[in-house]
C-alpha cells in the first residue's frame, strides 16, 4: 500500500506540473527560474527537517555524491529539457523522455549488477508504445528540420543526465542516507550551481511579479520538487530506479485528464488505446514479485 501511495503521489504531482511549467518560461531566464524553484524547495525541506527534528547532517564522505545528484537531477537535467521544449511540442518531449525507462534499467545493470527481467522489457515496450499512440498526431507532424533535431537531441541528452542522476540517488539511498536531508542539500547545491551558470551566461536576475508566475513557482517548488522528489526517491529505494521511472509514462495522461476538464481536450481512439496500453504496462511493472 505504501508503494502504491508513493507511486500515485509522484504520478499525480508531476503529471500536474505540466500545466505549471509553461508559466515559468518567457520573461525570466530558464536558468534563473530553475534556481528559484530549487532554492525555494531546499528552504522548504530545511524548515521541514528542523520542525520535525529530522537529521540534516550527513557523513562527510557522502557529500560528493549528494552534489552529483543535485547537479544532474535538479539542475542540468532541467536546463536541457526546458531548452528542448522550446523546439518541440510537449507530446514529443514526453515520448523522448520516456526513454529513461530503458536507460535506468541499463545503468542499474551496468553500475549495480541488477538483473533485467523479460517482464520489464515487455512493460517498457507497452508503455512507450502507449505514450507514442497518445501523441501520435504530434509525432507525425515532426519534420526533420535542424530545429527539431536539435530539440530532440537536447531532450534525449536531458534524459541521459536525469538517468545518471537517478543512479547517483541510488548510491545515496544504498548508503541509508535520509531522503529529506539528501534532497535538501542536493537542491541547495543545484541552486548554487544554477545561479553560478546564470551569472556566467550573463542572465538577468529578474523576477516576474505576476500571479501566474508566482503561484506556478510555489507549486513547482513545494509540491513538484520538495514533496514529489521525496516520494520518488523513497519509491526508488523500495522498487528500484527502472521500475520507479515507469511513472514517467503516466505523467502525460494526468496532464491530458486535467486538460480535458480545463481546456476541453478531446480524446481520440488512438489516445484512448495508448492510455490503456500505458495502464497495462503500469500493472506489469507494479505487480512484480517483491523479490524481483
Amino acid at each position: 500500500m505504501q508503494i502504491f501511495l508513493l507511486y500515485a503521489a509522484v504520478v499525480l504531482i508531476w503529471g500536474s506540473t505540466w500545466s505549471a511549467i509553461p508559466f515559468q518560461l518567457g520573461v525570466v531566464a530558464v536558468e534563473v527560474s530553475v534556481a528559484y524553484r530549487f532554492g525555494l524547495a531546499a528552504i522548504v525541506l530545511y524548515l521541514y527537517a528542523i520542525v520535525s527534528r529530522r537529521q540534516l547532517r550527513l557523513p562527510a564522505g557522502t557529500y560528493p555524491f549528494v552534489f552529483v545528484q543535485g547537479t544532474l537531477l535538479f539542475c542540468i537535467n532541467y536546463f536541457l529539457v526546458y531548452y528542448g521544449t522550446a523546439y518541440l511540442t510537449s507530446g514529443v518531449v514526453a515520448v523522448l523522455f520516456s526513454s529513461i525507462l530503458v536507460l535506468n534499467a541499463i545503468f542499474e545493470r551496468l553500475f549495480f549488477g541488477k538483473r533485467i527481467e523479460a517482464r520489464f522489457w515487455i512493460a517498457a515496450l507497452i508503455g512507450i508504445s502507449g505514450i507514442s499512440l497518445i501523441f501520435w498526431s504530434e509525432i507525425a507532424n515532426v519534420g526533420l528540420s535542424d530545429q527539431s533535431i536539435y530539440g530532440g537531441l537536447l531532450v534525449l541528452f536531458s534524459t541521459l543526465i536525469a538517468s545518471l542522476g537517478n543512479m547517483a540517488a541510488v548510491v545515496n539511498t544504498n548508503k541509508g542516507l535520509p531522503v529529506v536531508a539528501v534532497n535538501a542539500h542536493a537542491m541547495a547545491f543545484a541552486t548554487m550551481l544554477a545561479l553560478t551558470i546564470s551569472a556566467a551566461l550573463g542572465r538577468e536576475f529578474n523576477f516576474l511579479l505576476r500571479a501566474d508566475y508566482i503561484v506556478s513557482l510555489l507549486y513547482l517548488a513545494v509540491f513538484g520538487s520538495a514533496v514529489a522528489f521525496g516520494c520518488y526517491l523513497a519509491l526508488l529505494r523500495r522498487i528500484g530506479a527502472s521500475r520507479a521511472a515507469y511513472s514517467t509514462v503516466l505523467f502525460p495522461i494526468v496532464a491530458l485528464l486535467i486538460s480535458t476538464f480545463l481546456e476541453g481536450y478531446r480524446w481520440t481512439i488512438l489516445a484512448i488505446v495508448g492510455m490503456l496500453l500505458t495502464l497495462v504496462g503500469n500493472w506489469l511493472i507494479l505487480s512484480q514479485r517483491k523479490n524481483n
